[in-house]
């Protein structure tokens, strides 16, 4: 089976965001084609995941975190917080993308408000 590398979030051209086009089951080899977003935490970076996944498996607990990464608490705070803000700027971006889309649907439709 050959290595698979990391999901990419970013195109290596622009650094605009990628969309899904193509998804196979490695089983039966069926294939699902689209245009889907990528889930808003896999658009994160590699370090924001894995302190978004080592707070999860903590239960939250953000003095298990500043013991793990050997910080003080208002550190491991404040990456939460730098955390939380580019979540909400991912959330948004997709929200508004989602709603410019159906906004040309309706209009390629000839519906509209």
């Amino acid at each position: 089976m050959a290595r698979r590398g990391r999901l990419p979030t970013s195109c290596p051209s622009c650094s605009g965001d990628l969309r899904v086009a193509r998804l196979v089951c490695p089983e039966c080899e069926t294939a699902v084609q689209g245009d889907y977003l990528l889930p808003a935490l896999s658009r994160l970076g590699s370090e924001d995941q894995q302190f978004a996944l080592a707070f999860i498996l903590r239960s939250g607990s953000l003095k298990e975190m500043a013991k793990l990464y050997g910080v003080s608490y208002p550190t491991v705070r404040n990456r939460l917080d730098d955390l939380i803000a580019r979540l909400s700027a991912i959330i948004e971006s997709q929200e508004a993308e989602a709603a410019a889309e159906d906004a040309a649907g309706v209009d390629a439709d000839g519906g509209g408000g």
